[in-house]
C-alpha cells in the first residue's frame, strides 16, 4: 500500500527498485535525505556508511538529528529505517581502497573528504553517483546532474577534476552540483539546498536503477 503511487508511475520497474542493493557513504545533510528518499521509494536494501555522531549544529539540515543529540549517526537512523544495514567508520582513502563494493549496484558518495572521494572515482566509477559541494548557496534551482567532466562553476569540483587529471583518470560518472556562486566565506548551509542534493541523488538513483 504504501508503494502504491510510485508503482503508478513505475509499472513493472519498481521490481528494478526492490530488488537494487545500494551503498550509500555520508549520512549528513545530503546523505541522509537521500536515504529518506530511496526507502520512500521502495529501495530496502540500503547499506549507510557513516562515523559521526549528531550534534546541536546539524538541527538546520540532517534528517532526524534533533532527535538523537549525541547518538551515532547510523545507529540513530537504524531506529527509523530497520531494513538498512550500518557500518560505524570513517571513511577515508584507505578504507575505500581496502573495502569490496562489488555487491553493490550503485554507490553513492555523500562525503566531503577529498582523498577518499577520489578513491572511490576510481574504483567504482562504473556505478557511482557522487555528491559535489552544497554548502554557502541558497538557490536548489541551480542544482545539475551531469557527467564529472561537464561541471563547472564549483571549486570543490574543479578541484576534485584537477586531482582526477593527476592521477591519469578519464572516466565518467555522474554528479549532483550546483553552478551557484559561493554566498559566503564560511561554510554555512542551508537545507533547500543540501536536501535537495539528497533528493537529486535518490531520483538519479531510481532512473539509473530503472534502465538497467
Amino acid at each position: 500500500m504504501k508503494h502504491d503511487r510510485i508503482k503508478l508511475l513505475l509499472k513493472d520497474d519498481f521490481s528494478k527498485l526492490q530488488n537494487a542493493k545500494i551503498i550509500l557513504l555520508g549520512v549528513g545533510g545530503v546523505g541522509s535525505f537521500c536515504l529518506d528518499c530511496m526507502i520512500r521509494s521502495g529501495i530496502e536494501d540500503i547499506t549507510i556508511v557513516d562515523y559521526d555522531t549528531y550534534d546541536e549544529t546539524n538541527q538546520n539540515r540532517q534528517m532526524w538529528s534533533e532527535l538523537h543529540e549525541g547518538e551515532v549517526k547510523v545507529e540513530a537512523l537504524k531506529k527509523h529505517y530497520p531494513s538498512i544495514k550500518i557500518i560505524n567508520v570513517r571513511i577515508d582513502e584507505q578504507w575505500v581502497w581496502d573495502f569490496d563494493f562489488d555487491e553493490y549496484d550503485l554507490v553513492l558518495d555523500a562525503i566531503d573528504d577529498t582523498k577518499a572521494k577520489l578513491a572511490i572515482a576510481q574504483k567504482c566509477h562504473k556505478k557511482l553517483i557522487s555528491s559535489f559541494g552544497s554548502a554557502k548557496k541558497l538557490d536548489p534551482t541551480k542544482i545539475e546532474v551531469t557527467d564529472i567532466w561537464k561541471t563547472y562553476g564549483d571549486k570543490f569540483g574543479s578541484k576534485i577534476r584537477y586531482e582526477l587529471r593527476k592521477r591519469g583518470f578519464k572516466k565518467k560518472y555522474r554528479v549532483v552540483f550546483t553552478s551557484e556562486e559561493a554566498q559566503v566565506k564560511e561554510k554555512g548551509s542551508f537545507m533547500a539546498v543540501t536536501a535537495s542534493f539528497g533528493l537529486a541523488m535518490c531520483s538519479e538513483a531510481v532512473r539509473t536503477l530503472i534502465k538497467k
